[in-house]
């Protein structure tokens, strides 16, 4: 009996760890790519809709739709990503859906996630997920918003300016693709972020700051 007992608490043991062990070898944001796909086998995503890609700020804009009631939207952000998780995930999050236009919100976090990281890296690894759009959708339009002025983050504003201005310089050299500033609509005279479009963190937006992304982004919108 004891012999028995053992032989269950070492293949319970064995179980657990071969679970973990799986777990631990998922990607990063692996369980919001497979929200994606749950969702997308139980109601089919629309087509030619606007597709968003990004980090928080779009995952947190849960009623964008109601913000451009003639568009179709399709929401893909997921928090805390960065231009390298959008690649990796290009195929789950891009090509699937045939976007008639791709808007992206990308780059705040990579220069967040290590001091190494600069403004020109952030435009050199949008470039490569740029590329890899053109790749697959030579005529699809390209929005890229610039990345956003968060208070919390205001150390980092240098690094943004200069991400920014590179990435705006590239789109200029592509017809179909646009640069929208909303970092210079973020900030005051003095070019401090302004607090009251922020959530209490001082890094998410609340419903003032969409209110401002909304009429820049109503223009632009195909």
């Amino acid at each position: 009996m004891r012999i028995q007992i053992l032989r269950k608490k070492a293949w319970l043991l064995l179980f657990l760890g071969g679970a973990m062990t799986v777990q631990a070898q998922q990607p990063r944001f692996y369980k919001d790519i497979q929200r994606f796909k749950q969702a997308d086998s139980i109601q089919s995503p629309p087509k030619n809709a606007v597709l968003f890609i990004g980090s928080s700020s779009f995952t947190m804009w849960k009623d964008v739709q109601d913000y451009f009631p003639s568009h179709r939207i399709l929401n893909r952000g997921f928090g805390g990503s960065t231009l390298p998780d959008l690649i990796h995930y290009f195929n789950d999050i891009v090509v699937p859906y045939h976007p008639k236009q791709i808007v992206i919100y990308c780059g705040e976090n990579d220069l967040a996630a290590s001091d190494t990281v600069s403004g020109l890296t952030v435009a050199q690894r949008f470039i490569t997920l740029f590329g890899m759009i053109r790749e697959k959708y030579p005529r699809v339009p390209v929005l890229y918003i610039s990345m956003k002025p968060s208070p919390s983050r205001e150390h980092l504003m240098l690094k943004m300016d200069k991400g920014n201005y590179t990435i705006k310089e590239l789109l200029k050299k592509d017809k179909q693709s646009a640069f929208l500033d909303v970092y210079h609509l973020m900030v005051d005279d003095n070019g401090k972020p302004r607090e009251e479009l922020f959530r209490e963190d001082m890094l998410h937006m609340n419903r003032n700051g969409y209110a401002i992304w909304q009429k820049a982004f109503e223009p632009l919108l195909k």
